[in-house]
């Protein structure tokens, strides 16, 4: 499946030929002349790369670059501008830039560019939904002496031994998913899949396909039955990393399944 590139530009013409250009790549391309509109397109397809000009006239892309990382992690931005400076350049990369590169100098990397964006992409979308026979994470490596480290190992040990639905708080780096996982292997399912998804690399409809699975003729493409993590970590562990980023409506869905220990795969009329 092709990668798809969004183009934000408010140069009509210029637009117009990136778009085709990047087109006869083999990349689907998406476009938009304000950030604003670009930002309503990343809600609701699917992107993997934005290739975004720096000014424009609802902002600066340096700075769309952060909020796009932020709510969108797995997109890669490349962004490009007619007035680069040094400055912009490094502020680029620290908000999360794949590459920040000036028009009519770097014409010749656009495309080599877009190229090695999509491989990371890729890579990264392959390891956003992992399936393991084991978490690979034990409590004993959970490395800290502190009250707080003390504390939340002893919490969590105890909740290892139940069946309760567990909420871990923290910020990105703070080892969510490394007491996920001594949690799972702590516990009576230790036996069973640990299965991780990162909710903020899929757009809302396909993280519902993802967690929940289809049938059949469900939608468009939709070929074949499917299964669910959700199904895949039966009488396991599901992690859901970064479910704050889930649209509020699969959130609403996803409880009645913490509540009701049912689901309803898309396109199926019972659980």
């Amino acid at each position: 499946m092709p990668a798809t590139v969004l183009i934000i530009d408010d140069e009509e013409p210029l637009r117009k030929l990136l778009s085709r250009l990047v087109g006869l790549e083999g990349f689907t391309v998406e476009e938009a002349s304000t950030l604003k509109a670009g930002m309503q397109v990343l809600q609701h397809k699917v992107i993997d790369i934005l290739l975004c000009d720096v000014k424009l006239p609802d902002g600066n892309g340096v700075d769309f670059v952060k909020e796009v990382k932020t709510k969108f992690a797995l997109t890669e931005c490349i962004l490009v501008t007619a007035y680069g400076n040094i400055a912009d350049g490094v502020q680029a990369i620290k908000n999360g830039a794949f590459d920040y590169i000036t028009k009519g100098n770097d014409n010749d990397r656009i495309i080599p560019l877009l190229h090695q964006a999509a491989d990371r992409v890729l890579t990264a979308r392959k390891k956003a939904v992992e399936v393991k026979s084991d978490s690979g994470y034990c409590f004993e490596e959970i490395i800290g002496d502190s009250p707080a480290i003390r504390q939340a190992v002893s919490l969590a040990k105890k909740v290892a031994a139940t069946d309760a639905n567990v909420l871990l708080l923290g910020e990105t780096g703070t080892g969510k998913e490394v007491f996920a996982g001594a949690i799972h292997a702590g516990s009576k399912r230790n036996g069973k899949p640990f299965v991780a998804i990162n909710c903020s690399a899929f757009t809302r409809d396909l993280l519902e396909g993802e967690l929940f699975g289809h049938k059949a003729g469900a939608y468009t493409g939709a070929i074949k039955d499917k299964k669910g993590i959700i199904q895949l970590a039966d009488n396991g562990t599901l992690f859901l990393d970064e479910i704050g980023e889930m649209n509020i409506e699969l959130q609403a869905k996803l409880l009645r399944v913490l509540e009701t220990r049912e689901f309803i795969r898309l396109g199926d009329e019972k659980a």
